[in-house]
């Protein structure tokens, strides 16, 4: 086998329009606008990238704006929640931030001896903020409002949306995923070390989702391997499998591959390198569209037809 898979790279979603998406983002989360290109597929579409202060692997939030979307649903054989991790002490900070911004909470509790905090975002994605050890050395962004004993600092984690969990079960631990214990319907499997960012993903039994893909809907969730050669190995490690892993894709800031895995949750494995300061500044991100070499031709064009954001 090759070497564990760390934790999560990205998770890209589904939302509506793009302005609509920042403001939330930005001033309700307090993230970093770190990449602002386009869809590689639909050039006419945005890729929005949010983050940590450093957009270091494990903080990426994603987004394909598309502004005509039909409203989407949780369904099974989907991510259907990503957690943010927060210091310990901070959920009474974001409670009353979220009461100011008019953010629906849908629940608090105490899941797997964690204090985790269920909103929905401007687009009715499902997301949590959970109090973490070990992550207040990471550096937030330093956004007004957010204090740096509260700010997210990246990924807890997310849940995935299962019929079954028997076989999904099994490649987390493929990935050198431990499992960590069961609550309910739900499994648990973290990454090592624990305390990394995006080290938690939970395996939920929902075999009743009949959801529907669309804004608010998490199109995919990446997880980090530090180099070409380790996404090689695992490239060659799930066609042994039996999976069916695509040729490795040019992302500019990572290159991936994608695949389903048996309960139907679309996969990528993405490189840690070269990283979002490949062609920015790290103190300038997010300024500037940027597009890859095979667009520039056509830049005039597509900046045009872009949505103010």
């Amino acid at each position: 086998m090759p070497s564990p898979i760390k934790g999560i790279h990205h998770i890209t979603a589904i939302s509506g329009p793009p302005k609509k998406n920042y403001d939330f983002y930005t001033n309700v989360l307090g993230l970093r606008f770190t990449k602002k290109t386009v869809n590689f597929d639909d050039p006419f579409t945005y890729h929005l990238y949010y983050g940590n202060y450093e957009a270091t692997p494990g903080s990426s939030i994603t987004f394909f704006p598309w502004q005509g979307v039909v409203q989407g649903s949780p369904n099974t054989g989907e991510t259907t929640v990503t957690a943010y991790a927060v210091p310990k002490g901070s959920i009474e900070f974001w409670k009353g931030h979220f009461e100011k911004h008019g953010v629906y909470i849908l629940s608090e509790e105490s899941v797997f001896d964690d204090t985790r905090l269920l909103f929905k975002d401007s687009e009715g994605m499902k997301n949590e903020l959970v109090e973490s050890n070990g992550i207040v050395e990471i550096k937030p962004n330093p956004a007004d409002g957010f204090p740096a004993k509260a700010a997210i600092r990246g990924f807890y984690g997310a849940t995935l949306s299962l019929t079954d969990t028997g076989r999904t079960a099994e490649l987390m631990q493929e990935f050198g995923w431990k499992k960590k214990g069961e609550e309910s319907a739900t499994i648990r499997f973290t990454s090592d070390p624990e305390n990394n960012l995006g080290s938690v993903i939970d395996l939920k039994k929902e075999p009743g989702l009949k959801g529907r893909f669309g804004r608010g809907s998490i199109h995919h969730i990446a997880f980090r391997v530090p180099d070409d050669n380790a996404q090689q190995e695992w490239r060659k490690t799930l066609l042994q499998m039996g999976f069916s892993p695509t040729p490795v894709q040019n992302r500019m800031y990572f290159r991936s591959i994608y695949f389903r895995e048996p309960g139907g949750v679309l996969f990528e494995i993405a490189t840690d390198i070269p990283g979002f300061t490949k062609d920015e500044p790290l103190d300038s991100l997010g300024t500037e569209l940027k597009l890859p070499p095979w667009y520039e031709q056509h830049r005039n064009e597509i900046e045009r037809k872009l949505p103010d954001l």
